[in-house]
């Protein structure tokens, strides 16, 4: 019986050089189609795999082909009816031929290609070229940003970073070292057997035997695999810490009466993101939870995505909260500070002006960046109009609307894009 071990590292993956070859060329395809998927999740369900779809026309490569028409000479392989020079009819039909696919009512169609990408993919489209704004490095570095860096070769890896110039040469050494004594033996049997055919009279038995071990050390000679696994060189690359700063987000949720189910949701998603991006693009990174409505509370997370507590509306008790918090644990001369605020914009209408002072006065000099969002299909509320004052005088502030589920993804691109150095 014969046994066949499957020694190769990506068995399991044959086609991940594919693959990831795949993803760099469609790159664009791939995150339009994230962005459309992710409007379309649950609120638990941001962090995992998804299936992307993308339109045929979109993976269809341009290719040159002879034009329909025209005076050409050609004889088709495997023709067995005419020969060079002979004529023949013009195909009926034009210039079109039959179409392929199947019927469709509109007159056009595609087929579109579904295929599904790692919960790594996913968060590595999700959040590219993303990161926090102004962050500097200040005078205790906590906060660790890696990068990867080539760091030699290794001996086991991923098909996406295998060497292969150095993969051959460890090949042609290794049959080399195995096959240098066998064509040694083999040149001088065949020496033997040359010598043998020039007499006049020949040992047949002698020659059988000669012939026989060459067909043996041949076949020893070619049962060396060309490569093999020990043989594979993989790049390595390692994560170098990059100090950046000590950095600490404050969350600040609306959860008034005003604030509907389907707008904390919206809420929910929007923060589920930011929490996913800081936790994944950097290391150390204090997130503070603060709820309001007519009073603010520091909540833990749990209590921050999933409390009921409702109420009033006075924005500012949240902003309050959050100047305390930093004069009690954030220096700003040792954190880089960051704020986002989500709500409606329905605010008790005295107390619009008072947060944009308090934002004005003493917190936008104390952050690197805030950022305020509007969950509401309405026009701008009141909140909204103090904010857009703010704007012209301080450039660590931005302000989105968010009106609708697919505005979520965009928004929190626009909000945190990597800058240009």
């Amino acid at each position: 019986m014969a046994h066949f071990i499957d020694r190769r590292l990506n068995g399991k993956n044959k086609s991940a050089v594919n693959r990831q070859r795949f993803i760099r060329r469609y790159k664009q395809q791939i995150k339009k189609a994230v962005a459309d998927a992710i409007s379309e999740r649950s609120v638990t369900d941001i962090n995992s795999g998804e299936n992307v779809t993308i339109p045929n026309k979109d993976i269809t490569e341009p290719f040159f082909h002879q034009g329909k028409g025209g005076r050409r000479q050609i004889v088709h392989p495997g023709n067995d009816q005419f020969s060079e020079g002979d004529r023949i009819a013009r195909p009926q039909g034009g210039a079109q031929g039959p179409g392929q696919g199947d019927a469709s009512a509109d007159g056009e169609g595609s087929d579109d290609f579904v295929f599904s990408i790692s919960k790594e993919e996913y968060l590595d489209l999700l959040f590219e070229d993303l990161a926090l704004p102004n962050l500097q490095k200040n005078q205790l570095d906590k906060l660790v940003q890696y990068k990867s860096v080539r760091a030699g070769f290794r001996a086991d890896g991923v098909p996406s970073t295998i060497d292969i110039v150095r993969s051959l040469r460890g090949s042609l050494a290794r049959r080399v070292a195995l096959t240098a004594s066998k064509k040694a033996t083999l040149a001088e049997l065949e020496q033997q057997l040359s010598d043998l055919e020039q007499e006049p009279v020949q040992d047949q038995q002698l020659r059988l035997q000669l012939l026989e071990q060459i067909a043996t050390v041949k076949a020893r000679i070619a049962a060396v695999p060309f490569i093999d696994s020990f043989d594979l060189r993989f790049r390595n690359y390692q994560k170098k810490p990059e100090p950046t700063g000590k950095a600490v987000m404050f969350c600040l949720m609306d959860v008034s009466g005003s604030m509907d189910q389907p707008t904390k949701d919206m809420a929910k998603r929007f923060y589920i993101l930011l929490y996913l991006f800081l936790s994944r693009s950097y290391k150390n990174v204090d997130v503070v939870y603060i709820r309001h409505h007519t009073q603010a509370k520091e909540v833990d997370e749990q209590e921050f995505f999933y409390s009921q507590e409702t109420g009033g509306t006075i924005v500012s008790s949240a902003l309050r909260l959050m100047h305390e918090i930093i004069t009690d644990r954030y220096d700003p001369t040792l954190w880089n500070i960051y704020a986002a605020q989500a709500s409606d914009g329905d605010n008790w209408t005295d107390d619009s002006a008072p947060c944009a002072a308090l934002l004005a006065n003493k917190l936008l000099p104390l952050v690197r960046y805030y950022a305020y969002i509007e969950i509401s299909p309405r026009a701008h509320q009141s909140l909204w109009h103090e904010y857009e004052k703010l704007l012209t005088q301080h450039d660590n502030m931005a302000i989105e609307h968010i009106r609708e589920l697919a505005d979520i993804y965009p928004v929190f691109r626009q909000l945190f894009k990597k800058q240009a150095a």
